[in-house]
């Protein structure tokens, strides 16, 4: 079983928010009657749902195309000032295929297209390792060299972004690689290596230095390499790239299906210790019910007899309380590959 809105999302070219907005308007159908309700759960294999008439048809099979962006173009379906866009020289056979990411007007290189949203949010957020190629004005300094290897947070970090954009601070992961190509006082070129695609995020880290990045192009993501593939030209991934994308897929599903079972349980918990403390209270408020002589054998009772009989009680209430304090979020912690490319070209 599963929420009608991921299952939308996982077998079709809808992302999650526009399959709730789909079900919400009254597009999508269950059997034939519309449902309105996100949450509704359906069985994945003998479920009939239609959005807008089509039917969605469960299915693992995906495709995933390498694209060789040239500079001057847009990733995106539309633009507001007409500009070209990844569209507009992509065959129509890919209009339906979504991004993995962005790459802005004026950077290059590898970018990743795939029909099945499901392939295009785990690829985008995860920390797989994208390798650049920059260069950018003036020397390589040390605090730059630093800042790669131990990360950076910026108040500001405006400098370097569109100049429509909202994003002010940022964090900066430490770089996964780097290898200074070339270093010649006036212009500098770096491989560097990070697992994060946030919003212009090595011209911005550059930009805090006051280093200009003038070119920019993607050589890979995750292990897909761009090799020689020509600019403006489009490849489907080999066997090995689509078996390694597989593994890595599953890993994601198995550890979103472990995720949502401790989610379950903790519910499940909690829903078992509510009763608990109701029921506590329960037993006390009967007894102020009680007459006058079913009350007093209770009062003759000396006060070293009471405490035995309290401290049990007590003991129970704060049983829930470490469970609770064990809970804890695992944070990411940059994977020790940090490095200078030795002996990698």
């Amino acid at each position: 079983m599963m929420r009608l809105n991921k299952f939308i999302a996982h077998y079709s070219t809808y992302s999650r928010r526009e399959a709730d907005q789909a079900i919400l308007d009254g597009y999508v159908r269950i059997d034939g009657e519309i449902e309105k309700n996100p949450a509704v759960q359906v069985d994945e294999r003998h479920a009939n749902v239609t959005v807008s008439g089509n039917k969605i048809v469960p299915n693992d099979q995906f495709t995933v195309i390498v694209y060789n962006k040239p500079r001057g173009e847009l990733v995106t379906k539309k633009d507001p000032q007409n500009r070209k866009t990844i569209y507009d020289s992509l065959s129509k056979n890919y209009r339906h295929f979504i991004p993995v990411g962005r790459l802005d007007y004026a950077s290059e290189g590898l970018l990743l297209l795939t029909d099945a949203s499901r392939v295009a949010t785990a690829l985008m957020t995860s920390k797989m390792e994208r390798v650049y190629r920059i260069k950018i004005k003036g020397p390589v300094t040390e605090a730059m060299k630093v800042a790669m290897g131990e990360g950076l947070e910026l108040d500001d970090a405006s400098a370097g972004a569109h100049e429509l954009s909202t994003t002010e601070s940022m964090n900066f992961a430490p770089f996964y690689a780097y290898q200074v190509q070339k270093d010649q006082g006036d212009y500098s070129i770096l491989k560097v290596a990070i697992g994060e695609g946030q919003n212009r995020e090595l011209r911005r880290f550059f930009a805090h230095f006051n280093a200009e990045v003038v070119d920019l192009k993607r050589l890979s993501f995750g292990g897909i390499e761009l090799n020689n593939l020509p600019t403006g030209k489009v490849r489907f991934l080999e066997r090995n790239e689509y078996t390694s994308l597989r593994s890595f897929l599953d890993g994601v599903e198995k550890a979103a299906s472990i995720k949502e079972k401790q989610k379950r349980n903790e519910k499940l918990q909690e829903g078992e210790r509510k009763p608990e403390k109701k029921f506590s209270k329960g037993e006390y408020a009967p007894a102020k019910k009680l007459s006058d002589s079913e009350r007093k054998p209770e009062k003759k009772f000396s006060k070293e007899k009471s405490k035995p009989e309290r401290k049990p009680s007590t003991k129970e209430k704060t049983k829930p309380k470490p469970e609770q304090d064990s809970f804890s979020t695992n944070k990411y912690k940059p994977e020790k590959k940090f490095g200078k490319w030795e002996g990698k070209k």
